[in-house]
């Protein structure tokens, strides 16, 4: 008896460190060796400045740039189901940033998600998709970075509770969902739909917000651009689930990616305003080939979509009041505008068109009505007060109702002034962490536009 008790207890033993040496092979990488800080001037201008247009689609001063701090010194909050994350400095500072990486390193952390020291990096950066990303816009990006202004910003500690806060799970989620495949051409396409392809798969990662997730925070493949959760706003459904009231064309898509706004479909506003911020200063081919795939995933328009939308445009000029304490509050507060007959982008968006009316989450109707919309200082564009300040839970629920079933044949939302508080008590950390003026960007190189 006791001589098998000693035989499986070896046996135990053995499994346990055949299981902790996988573990340790799964999670261990090693360091790469520091560099000196590259010169900026031994990197080529036009490298330079393809990687400037490449860290736009990527959304990269957004993520790792806080409003008021230098840009792309890293240390904004990311919150996630499993605590929040601070985005890192990746200006070429040699102590608190990555001015020691060398193209290698910086290679390694967008394909496989770890750091110059083998430190395995949380998936809030997109690396899942970077995988996509080619070695020649890798060597763009790295040089772009690398002629960025140095700035020292101590990186913040994460607040993870355990076992989130151990890299070693991040190695196990590695291994459960990132594909190092990169983006292969589809010959049956044309090479603008590819270009959007590479892009949109890629450094744009667009699925990164309008995917769902799951409970290991990774995408939901079955449900690709599906719709998804951002910064207390809802990244809509992109692809043949749409709720948009008019079904999206690739050219309602390029003017909206590229304005921020479109008459049949709304105004850009919460995270959706900073992409079409960055996406503005990039040459116009790479927005057309994004709006060119994406309108492909949407799929053309069937009959029985394709008439909804009709009935829509039509219900948005004939369409009767809902119920009269909103009809007032709208007539008072909005018609004048939304009424008004001035021409887009200075008078207001037809609403019958409007998404967010459409929406089954109705989290960015509040909060676009309680923060408004910022002019963009010297362009045309959309400008809508914010009525916070002005309107109290009942009213802003009552107006929002009104909309509902003024401007759209959805059934009511439930829950809708549990909506509007939480949107006005996130209202405050919206506006620290909106985009700046598009044409005042605190780095000049950064959003010069090509035209």
């Amino acid at each position: 008896m006791r001589a098998s008790t000693r035989i499986i207890a070896g046996i135990v033993a053995a499994v346990l460190i055949a299981a902790a040496v996988a573990a340790f092979a799964i999670a261990w990488r090693p360091a790469i060796a520091a560099i000196d800080p590259p010169d900026p001037q031994s990197f080529d201008a036009a490298l330079v400045k393809r990687g400037r247009d490449l860290a736009a689609i990527g959304n990269c001063s957004d993520c790792h740039t806080p409003r008021g701090a230098k840009n792309f010194a890293g240390g904004l909050p990311v919150p996630t189901p499993f605590g929040t994350i601070f985005s890192t400095n990746i200006t070429p500072d040699p102590e608190t940033g990555i001015g020691r990486w060398s193209e290698a390193a910086f290679r390694r952390a967008m394909r496989s998600g770890v750091n110059r020291e083998g430190q395995h990096l949380y998936p809030t950066f997109p690396y899942d998709h970077f995988t996509n990303v080619s070695d020649e816009d890798d060597r763009a990006l790295y040089a772009f970075l690398m002629t960025r202004q140095p700035v020292r910003a101590a990186p913040r500690e994460n607040q993870l509770s355990f076992p989130f806060d151990q890299r070693l799970a991040i190695a196990g989620w590695k291994l459960l969902f990132l594909r190092h495949d990169t983006y292969r051409p589809d010959p049956r396409q044309s090479a603008e739909w590819n270009r959007g392809a590479y892009l949109v798969e890629g450094l744009a990662h667009c699925g990164a917000c309008h995917t769902p997730r799951n409970a290991l925070g990774a995408e939901r493949v079955s449900a690709r651009f599906a719709g998804g959760d951002v910064d207390d706003w809802h990244a809509y459904a992109i692809n043949d689930q749409s709720r948009s009231p008019v079904p999206w064309t690739a050219d309602a898509l390029f003017t909206y990616l590229r304005e921020g706004w479109h008459p049949d479909h709304g105004t850009a506003r919460g995270p959706m305003a900073k992409v079409v911020s960055n996406l503005s200063s990039v040459p116009a081919s790479d927005v057309r080939a994004i709006a060119v795939y994406m309108a492909s995933v949407s799929g053309t328009p069937t009959p029985g979509r394709a008439g909804p939308g009709e009935d829509a445009l039509t219900r948005a000029k004939a369409a009767s009041q809902a119920n009269p304490v909103g009809a007032s509050i709208y007539t008072a507060a909005c018609a004048s505008c939304h009424e008004g007959g001035r021409p887009l982008p200075y008078g207001g968006v037809d609403l019958g068109l409007s998404t967010a009316i459409s929406s089954p989450d109705p989290r960015n109707l509040a909060n676009i009505v309680l923060s408004g919309i910022d002019a963009v200082e010297g362009e045309r564009s959309p400008i809508m007060s914010g009525f916070a300040a002005s309107m109290n839970d009942d009213q802003a629920s009552a107006l929002l109702n009104y909309l509902r079933a003024r401007f759209s044949d959805q059934p009511a939302w439930t829950d809708l002034k549990k909506t509007i508080a939480d949107a006005r008590r996130t209202q405050t950390v919206f506006l620290q962490t909106s985009p700046a003026p598009r044409n005042a960007p605190a780095d000049p190189q950064q959003r010069e536009k090509p035209w």
